[in-house]
């Protein structure tokens, strides 16, 4: 029966992935700007298209898609879904495809299903995607006697008008806060020139990242060019960090699995066991109440007996953060060992590092020329 403590630190692990950031680098004063950028830009576009169709005109001037755009425009400037083409183009574009299949098909829940999926295919081959222009797509079939009654007029007035009086507002709000819009890669070569800095030569190249991408069969929020300066701004700092330290490789702090899965002494072998299959690992730190390293135990110490942990388990290798992680390549060769505990100088457990944690460190340090691709 599992106690308490272990059942409080699963809902604590379940909270933290639910309720995690979803993007990198947001701050709460980031947001409150984008909020304030969000507030004026809905209320200027509603101002100023109601000006231009006259106050005294039923049609609508504003279309409730556009506060989409404006959480794109103000919240994820640098997404390539957020850049003034993305944002008018792939509105005026849905709208065009869901003004067209209101004309062709009757059938209600089938036009709104192509209309959707129609501009979705239309946005990726005008390379202008922009998410809300989903929503404007279906407005154009569903969006009652006032928008349908329009007709062609639709797409451009007010869905372009709109789009483009949200991108001219982004663009002087933006500037205002000395913030780069429309988003441009940066420059990261001081001579201007194409070639990568050189001390960021060897780094991950243009066909490392487009072989991930392709292995990943996924899709992301960020530019290829934008990943590309992401990672090798990330490999500059991983090497001035190590150079600042003044060693030949990382330290253990650096390579260290930091979320480390423990047992008690009183804790019993059943459970160890399951501990070890569930999160797939060769051996456990024992510890104590303080986090404080007793030993460690793993598949071959269970395999001898039955028992609480206290009985079966070993002394482990241990180092300390600061220790150069090259400097356990006997102990993680010697054949015995399949992990070794960091520990600080009171001997509370601060990490562990693995064979799998110790090649990871080893590839990047001597950065072959072939990609080793898994195997399974």
């Amino acid at each position: 029966m599992s106690s308490p403590e272990k059942n409080g630190s699963r809902l604590k692990r379940t909270a933290d992935r639910l309720f995690a950031p979803l993007l990198a680098g947001a701050t709460f004063r980031s947001r409150l700007i984008a909020s304030l950028g969000i507030l004026l830009c809905v209320v200027v576009t509603g101002m100023v298209s109601a000006w231009l169709y006259d106050h005294t005109t039923h049609y609508v001037f504003l279309i409730a898609p556009v506060g989409a755009s404006a959480v794109l425009l103000f919240i994820v400037p640098t997404s390539p879904m957020a850049q003034p083409w993305a944002i008018i183009g792939g509105n005026t574009i849905s709208a065009l495809i869901g003004v067209i299949v209101y004309q062709l098909v009757k059938e209600p829940f089938l036009a709104a299903g192509l209309a959707v999926s129609l501009s979705v295919l239309a946005m990726s081959l005008a390379r202008a995607m922009h998410p809300p222009g989903g929503a404007i797509a279906l407005t154009a079939v569903i969006g009652g006697h006032t928008v349908t009654e329009a007709g062609f007029l639709f797409p451009f007035t007010p869905v372009a008008l709109d789009s483009a009086i949200v991108v001219l507002f982004g663009i002087v709000f933006h500037r205002l806060l000395r913030r780069p819009y429309p988003h441009t890669i940066p420059v990261i070569n001081p001579h201007q020139t194409q070639d990568t800095p050189t001390q960021m030569r060897g780094g991950p190249t243009s066909a490392d990242i487009d072989a991930a991408l392709s292995e990943m069969q996924e899709s992301f929020d960020i530019s290829r060019e934008d990943l590309e300066v992401l990672l090798r701004q990330i490999e500059m700092q991983s090497v001035m960090r190590n150079n600042a330290a003044g060693k030949a490789g990382p330290d253990c702090a650096s390579i260290m699995s930091r979320h480390v899965v423990s047992v008690k002494a009183d804790d019993t072998d059943d459970y160890a066991r399951s501990l070890l299959l569930r999160h797939n690992i060769r051996s456990l730190p024992v510890v104590d109440d303080r986090n404080v390293l007793l030993g460690t135990v793993g598949l071959r110490e269970l395999l001898k007996g039955k028992g609480v942990v206290a009985t079966l388990m070993t002394s482990p290798p241990v180092a300390q953060p600061q220790d150069t992680a090259l400097s356990l390549l006997p102990v993680l060769t010697n054949g015995r060992s399949h992990a070794v505990i960091i520990v600080d100088k009171d001997h509370h457990v601060q990490g562990l590092i693995s064979q799998t944690d110790l090649l990871a460190a080893l590839a990047r340090l001597v950065q072959p020329d072939m990609p080793v691709k898994s195997s399974g």
